[in-house]
């Protein structure tokens, strides 16, 4: 599971745009969608504040 760090996300997308499966979403904070998620961890690499872990 990718876990949202919410004190360092700063919403900016990043993430989003990487997810091949649309498994995050930015709702009224972002959101990883567990049943979506592939847990291929683009996204936590791609992350530039460090938000995201697996």
């Amino acid at each position: 599971m990718i876990t949202v760090d919410y004190e360092k996300c700063d919403e900016c997308g990043t993430c989003i745009a990487v997810c091949k499966s649309n498994a995050i979403v930015l709702l009224e904070r972002l959101e990883v969608l567990a049943d979506m998620c592939t847990k291929c961890g683009v996204c936590v690499k791609i992350c530039p504040v460090a938000a995201l872990t697996e």
